[in-house]
Formats: structure tokens, sequence, C-alpha cells
């Protein structure tokens, strides 16, 4: 809204948060103005003005883009088709010079044709769509972990960049000490919008109350708005500044924890900058930088200003401790009270509202559809209800994740997709991985080396409940012990008591009472049957009863069950997905692998291992299981027969003795080695091959090393399956036998169908963070728990 002109310096507007004679608010209304409903229309004329381009420029070797990491622009809305065109519109201007840059998009679950139009004006774009109003907090969580390694530019859908902004932000946030760089917020005339902020106190709170915001903006000790318009015109550093545009390190990402998502609208982005500062991540404002913000609906609305309120208090409270947030709340409350007074009628309806919001205070806002509790259930004087009543919502709100895993943590590689999600899930929900409960038990005359199977299942299960992994405390490995004989009803029956029950009794002390279940391994189907959950997801990535020990008609009948059960299913196979269409219905999702692009890079000969630098080249690779089931023994050994002046290396376990490729002498199995260390093996290889079977099991799959070798930017030869077709520009697919070997003689001479950097390019976007938000934007689409 446009400031009282009585308090306002000429050609000034306030930020739309705030009010020349009332205490402002700790927001911009935009930021996250989606998250509750449609955003006003934009104004009629229609003018966007900037200031001039050279005003915008720098001379010489200024106008570099700084050596940063790569650039994802992070646009959070909600019913926001009326603004957001202008938004997406704004980037190929607004990113000139600024290097190469993802745009991703976390939809609210809008009611409007929101999703439409951005695909329609942005097909590029990444979009992301929560299911759910989480909040806007929420939002941009979702948007950060689909940005792995990515800076971020958080976007209101109503802003439009001026060009070269994104260029200028980014030389800001490359000065030392910087963590989040801010740009100058505008009207669509270019009336300056007040958008720097000083630390929020109580004394502030007071002055802001008695003198108005303005007024009080002039004494710093007093204010916490900043009101003097030559500020504006100067780089500088701030406590915080309005949300509606600010671009975030990834250094400050992956210091801090994720924004805090119980404040579902309004400071949030208040309470992650102040936390930056204290980290040591500076706050820079950069006025050259322009963004024209459209404003909103907070003036207008009594809900959002009520809610603004009281998350100023809420936000004191969980910085300095209760009592220190009840003297904000009485000065907040103070403001309000006089504000409703003085303006009586309509005019101090908002006020009134805040202060219905203020007396009683609610631990945490409601989320949308929760306005019916009582509010004498929240009232502090109950705190420990009302905590309870919180921790129960933000549970249901963020699940835990029980995953029933088709691989085991302790003896498999760890590159499955499974423990790739879930591990990237633990950054931000409590997950329990659950190792495979196997599909039969391993025989004599139908399994391969039996004795070596069941010893390493029973070490797995001495392994009882872990934590493996340090840098995520919330991600927990158990084994359960099994009877995997589920060919006999009663059998499987048995089966399934003694692993739930082991399953539940884990669960229950981790405090994961109803969780989103996944499922991988179709065996688990009679275990989670029953058990209470908040979603059940089935991880479709193979058709398992085309496994060749499995007793197929039982398989069969579990994953029918799952199918038909399961509220979302999940595959990597288009082919897969397409023939279970009927049985599947709208409750089918193509979810793609991902890679770990950090981890997949190519290291130097000097880190390569010892072991592999002493095979001479060139060499032809393979890393991963040597399942019979899976890859073509036979056509290995046409490799090392028909190419002797070549070192085939492979690495990985085998379920089927190697003595076969093993005597020849330019054949290397260099047997299992850590997932950690395979990216310096793969770096040593000149030709990385996947020579598969053609079998139902192949023609139905998706395998993750072939993104690795892409991220590791090797050439590729491959046989042919279907999902292969989308990778055509730069993998080598031959039929098999003389064709496999002709592109493979033919990749030795030339290299690869394209550069090793484009190959690597091909993939950046694809981090196993933005599948696994994608997942839970999904999983945690269901209404609750069950």
């Amino acid at each position: 809204m446009t400031a009282d002109p009585e308090s306002e310096p000429p050609g000034v507007a306030a930020d739309p948060a705030s009010e020349s004679d009332a205490l402002h608010l700790t927001a911009d209304p935009e930021s996250g103005i989606e998250a509750l409903r449609v955003a006003a229309d934009p104004p009629s004329s229609g003018v966007t003005t900037f200031p001039p381009r050279s005003s915008l420029t720098r001379n010489g070797s200024d106008m570099a883009v700084p050596d940063r990491p790569p650039l994802a622009v992070v646009i959070v809305t909600y019913s926001s088709g009326k603004v957001v065109e202008g938004c997406l519109r704004s980037l190929d201007a607004a990113l000139a010079g600024a290097g190469p840059a993802r745009v991703v998009v976390v939809d609210n679950a809008s009611a409007d044709d929101t999703v439409e139009r951005v695909r329609e004006v942005a097909p590029e774009a990444e979009v992301i769509q929560n299911g759910r109003n989480a909040g806007f907090a929420a939002g941009v969580n979702a948007g950060i972990a689909a940005a792995d390694g990515c800076d971020v530019l958080v976007l209101n859908p109503d802003i439009r960049l001026a060009p070269g902004s994104v260029l200028l932000l980014r030389q800001a946030l490359a000065l030392p000490g910087t963590g989040i760089a801010a740009p100058r917020l505008t009207g669509e005339t270019g009336t300056l919008h007040l958008s720097l902020r000083r630390r929020p106190t109580v004394p502030r709170a007071l002055g802001e109350a008695l003198l108005g915001g303005h007024r009080a903006g002039r004494i710093p000790a007093l204010g916490e708005l900043v009101v003097d318009p030559a500020a504006y015109d100067r780089p500088q550093t701030v406590d915080w500044v309005a949300g509606a545009a600010w671009l975030i390190s990834r250094a400050c990402l992956d210091a801090l924890d994720p924004l805090d998502e119980r404040y579902f609208l309004y400071s949030e982005e208040t309470e992650y900058m102040l936390r930056a500062g204290a980290a040591g991540f500076a706050v820079r404002y950069e006025p050259r930088a322009v963004a024209v913000h459209l404003g909103g609906e907070q003036s207008t609305s009594s809900r959002l200003w009520a809610l603004s309120s009281a998350n100023r208090v809420r936000m004191h409270r969980e910085r300095y401790g209760r009592p220190r947030g009840q003297l904000m709340r009485l000065a907040v409350g103070l403001n309000e009270l006089v504000r409703a007074v003085a303006r009586g009628g309509a005019g101090g309806r908002r006020h009134r509202a805040a202060l219905r919001q203020l007396v009683p205070l609610r631990e945490w806002p409601l989320l949308p559809g929760e306005e019916g509790t009582s509010p004498a259930r929240t009232t502090e004087a109950s705190a420990s209800r009302t905590t309870e009543d919180s921790r129960a919502r933000e549970t249901a709100a963020s699940p835990g994740y029980v995953c029933f895993s088709a691989q085991d943590w302790w003896y498999h590689n760890r590159a499955h997709s499974d423990f790739q999600l879930m591990r990237s899930v633990a950054a931000h929900r409590k997950v329990l991985v659950v190792n495979s409960i196997g599909m039969r038990m391993p025989m004599p005359g139908r399994s391969t080396q039996v004795l070596r199977r069941v010893g390493r299942k029973l070490r797995s299960v001495a392994m009882l409940v872990r934590r493996p992994l340090r840098e995520l405390p919330g991600f927990y490995v158990m084994s359960p012990l099994p009877l995997p004989f589920y060919g006999s009803p009663l059998a499987r029956r048995v089966n399934a008591l003694l692993v739930r029950a082991q399953v539940l009794a884990v669960s229950r002390a981790l405090g994961l009472r109803h969780p989103v279940i996944m499922v991988t391994i179709p065996t688990a189907w009679d275990v989670v049957r029953p058990m209470r959950r908040r979603a059940l997801v089935f991880n479709r990535s193979d058709r398992h009863s085309s496994f060749p020990e499995s007793d197929r008609p039982t398989i069969e009948a579990l994953e029918r069950g799952l199918l038909e059960r399961s509220d979302h299913v999940v595959y990597v196979s288009t082919a897969l997905m397409g023939e279970e269409s009927g049985v599947t219905g709208d409750r089918a999702h193509f979810l793609d692998h991902g890679v770990d692009t950090d981890h997949f890079r190519r290291r130097p000969e000097s880190e390569q291992p010892a072991d592999l630098r002493a095979i001479p080249g060139p060499r032809v690779g393979f890393f991963g299981a040597l399942d019979d089931y899976l890859v073509d023994f036979d056509l290995l050994e046409r490799i090392a027969v028909e190419l002797p002046g070549v070192s085939l290396v492979l690495i990985g376990d085998a379920t089927v003795p190697m003595e076969r490729l093993t005597r020849h002498p330019n054949v290397h199995w260099l047997g299992f080695r850590p997932y950690e260390d395979i990216p310096a093996y793969g770096s040593g290889f000149d030709v990385a091959i996947m020579p598969w079977l053609d079998n139902p099991w192949i023609r139905h799959s998706n395998p993750i090393k072939l993104k690795e070798y892409l991220a590791l930017g090797l050439p590729v030869v491959s046989t042919d399956f279907q999902e292969l077709a989308n990778y055509a520009d730069r993998v080598r697919i031959a039929a098999g036998g003389d064709l496999f070997l002709d592109a493979v003689r033919e990749t030795l001479r030339d290299g690869g169908l394209q550069p090793a950097e484009t190959i690597r390019g091909s993939v950046l976007g694809a981090s196993w963070s933005s599948r696994a938000a994608q997942l839970m934007a999904l999983a945690e689409l269901s209404p609750g728990p069950r």
C-alpha cells in the first residue's frame, strides 16, 4: 500500500509491509503471499519502470560473472496465475551475463491455472507441485532441496527483475563474508519501497507503537524500518530485508538449517536472515540491482495482518525465550490496540484481528483447514497442551518416513535409488530404512553362493539399528530378522507378523507413529498392509516378479496388491508405467533417477586408485553388481577376446564365478569397492559400458549407473532398453554382439558423441535432492494418518 504522505518523504513509498503510523510488519507482504490465496490483480497501467540500462552496468572486468556455484531461481506460488507470467518473462533479461540458471517453481496446490501458465510461459522450468498449501517456507525449502549445489535466488511471483540485476546480485554475493544479497525494491512507477530493516527489539517495537513506524525509523534505536531515502542509494550490509527477492549463497545454505516452516507465512525470512548474520553470513543490499514489486494483499487482509503481527512475537520468543517473547507480545499488542481505537470501524478491522491473534496466542499458526480448533486449547496458560498440539500438527505436516528397501545397506551398493532418495529425505525428515527382507530363502540348486548370502544377511541382522551417517542424524537403518518362505501362506503370515513387530518397535522408539511408508520390495506388502501410516508409496523401480529366483506367482500377487492399494506408485520406467496404467490410473507418477553430481565428478589421474592406475590403457570399464540375470557375460568375454589390446576393468560384487573372465590376461576384476571410491575408479575409464541381457527385467529398467557415468563425463556404450531413447545424443546404443564391439572401437577412436563437459552438463539438474523433493511433495499430499 502507499505510505501516509504526511510522514513519507516525497517520491518514496513504504514497502507494502509497513505503515506510516503503525508498527511495521516483519515481512514484505508478498513474501509468500501466494501461500493463502490469489494475489491482488496487478495495476491496470501495466507500466513497469526501470532505471536506465547504463546505471546497471559496470566497466571492464567488473562485469565478469563471479566464480560461483551454479544458479537456481526458486519461485513459490499459490494461485498466482495473474502475476507469475510477468515474473517469468522478466528472467531472460534479468539473467543476462549472470551465467546459466535453472528455474524451479514450487506450487502450493494452486486453485487456479498457475501451473499451466508456468509450463506454457517457461516450459524449461522445473515444476514441483507440493500437493498442499504448506506455507511459504515449506515451498522455499522444497525449491532449495531441488537446487542442490546451487546459489538460490528466491523470488515472489509478483516480482519483475530489471535487466542485468542478477549479475549485480551475484557480484555482491561474491564479496567476502556475504551470505545473502538483495536488490532495491520499487513500485511499478519507480517509487522506492522501503525494504531495509534493523534487528527486531522490544524497544523498537515500543517506539513504533508510540511514534508510528516511519517516525520511529528516523531514530535507529526506536525503529526497525530504515526510512532515510539516501540509505537506499548506497550498497551496505543490513540486519535483514523484505523477502520479496533475495539471493542466498550455497555456503550459507549448507551452513544453516532450512527456513523454519512453523511460521507458515511471514517472519520466516526474517528469522533466516538473522540466523545467517549470527553465523557470519552478512545480508548485503545492492541498490543497482532493481526489482519491481507489485505489492499485494496484506494491508487489506485482516487475516494476513494478524498472522504477521503474531509471528513477530513467535519469532522473538523462539530467539530469546518466553519472558522476552511476552514483552514483545505486549509491545505489538499495544501497537494494535492504539490503532484499533484510533481508527475504529472498518479502518481498525485488521488491528482488532491482530489483537484476537495475540490474546490468546497459539503456539504456532494453524495450517489451512485447521481453523476449527478452539483457541482455548492454545493459550499460553496451557503451554504444555499447546506444545503437544503443535507437535502433533508438525508431525502431520512433516511426517517421518519408513522405507522397505530392496537392498541391504550393509553389503549392497549404496547408490540404489531407495538409499539415495531416503538420504536426501533425511535432510528434512526422520527416516528409517528397513533392509531387504528378501523374496525367497536361498536354496542349493536354485540359488548361487547360498552360504555366503545367508551369512551376510545374518551379519546384517546383527547390526540391529544404527545411525550410519554422522552428517544425517535423522537417518536410521535396521535389519529385521525375516523368515523368507513366501511360497507358503502360513509362513507368509508368520513372517509378516515377525517383521512387522520388529519394525513397529523401532518406529515407535523413534517417534514414527504415522509415517509415510515407501515400499520397494513387494514382499513387504504383507508387512505394511495393516500398519497405520500417512501414505503408502510403491517405489516400482523394477518388476521383481521377473527376478529369476523369485516365486513368480507369489511375487506377482504381492505386486498386484501394492499396485492396487498404494496411494501413489512411482516409476523410473515409462514402459512399465504404461503397461500397468490400467491398474494404477492417476496414482502413477514418473520419478526419474537422480545422481549425486558433487560425488560423481571426474578425478585427476593423481587421485585415481593405485590398483586402477596400474592397469594399462585404454580401459573399457563397468562398475556395479555383476549379476547373471542382468549382465551379458558372453558379451564381456567377447570384448576380452576380440579386443586384446584393451583392458576390461570390472568393479563390483559378483553372484557367479568369475574365472571364465579372469582367465583372460586383459580382464581385471577388482571386486567390490565402496560407494565413496567409485567415482575415482570410473574417472580412469576411457569407455564406460552397460552390457545388459535382453530380458523383461532389463526392458523395464532405468539403471542408475547411466547418470553416474554421464556425471563423470564418460563416453558410454550400451545395449538397448526403452529408457535409453532419451539419451541417444550422448550414448552409443548397440543391439549386442558385433554391433556392440564396433561401437566400443568407434568410441575409443573418437572419444564419444559429445565432449566430456557437455555430457556432464546434461545431468547437472538431476540431483537426488530434487527427486526427493518431488517424492516428499507427492507423499505428503495425502490427507493424514489412517
